[in-house]
């Protein structure tokens, strides 16, 4: 039985949160951990692997406690991290490492008492991760695609409204303008490099982002309607369908 499995008694009404001040004493006491410091909650979708189960010290200093989620939100292994010199972008490191994902983390809190919001958060995270991969993301480094999958009958008006008319075009037509408008974001708004990555002429990546703004009536050049071309992108790329 794993360790994680006891600790759900323990973790389970920190991160259902509101829990009084004598059961976070309690539950920190049982834990090992203190009652303040720098935590975060991390959630992943399946069974976490076992090589990433050991509660450290890590060489940094982090200390995890797993237990299980039992929320039907989506996730399955949850653990609570008491970070240490490498923060964040280490306990997701470690994650990486041992294959676990796709996952979500929580920004930082300050106490055990607040790991009922970072518990919400961090389920925030994983929604946000696109189907099929196994990446863990934090939360503060995806806070727009947050917003969108925290209200999904607006994200769902959004790709109607920006995206109906390329969604109309047949699948093999829709994904090389998707991937033309990927492509180029991902080189910084560079034809040239963007062109590279694609195997294809300059030309073919501008006349096909052209294309794309027709069909979409938005520019790549007005800020604004690039914002909602990128929010439409990022819609589409979370939903289960190809593009």
């Amino acid at each position: 039985m794993r360790r994680g499995t006891r600790y759900g008694v323990l973790l389970g009404p920190l991160l259902a949160g509101g829990a009084p001040p004598d059961l976070v004493r309690r539950a920190a006491r049982g834990l090992g951990l203190p009652e303040r410091g720098a935590y975060a909650v991390v959630v992943l979708a399946g069974s976490v692997p076992e090589a990433a189960v050991a509660e450290g010290p890590d060489a940094d200093g982090t200390l995890w406690r797993w237990c299980g989620s039992g929320d039907g939100d989506g996730a399955g292994d949850v653990a609570v991290v008491l970070l240490g010199a490498a923060g964040p972008p280490g306990a997701v490191a470690r994650l990486g490492k041992h294959g676990a994902g796709p996952g979500g983390m929580s920004p930082v809190v300050g106490s055990l008492a607040e790991l009922g919001a970072a518990r919400r958060l961090a389920g925030t995270a994983l929604l946000t991760c696109a189907p099929g991969t196994r990446e863990v993301v934090r939360l503060d480094e995806r806070l727009p695609t947050a917003l969108l999958v925290s209200r999904p009958e607006l994200s769902a008006r959004l790709l109607a409204e920006v995206f109906g008319p390329l969604l109309a075009l047949v699948p093999a037509e829709r994904a090389v303008l998707v991937g033309t408008l990927e492509a180029w974001l991902e080189c910084g708004g560079s034809m040239g490099r963007a062109a590279v990555r694609l195997r294809c002429h300059r030309n073919t990546v501008f006349n096909r982002l052209r294309r794309l703004e027709r069909l979409t009536a938005r520019s790549l050049s007005r800020p604004r309607e690039l914002v909602d071309l990128v929010l439409a992108l990022d819609v589409l790329r979370l939903s289960s369908a190809p593009p």
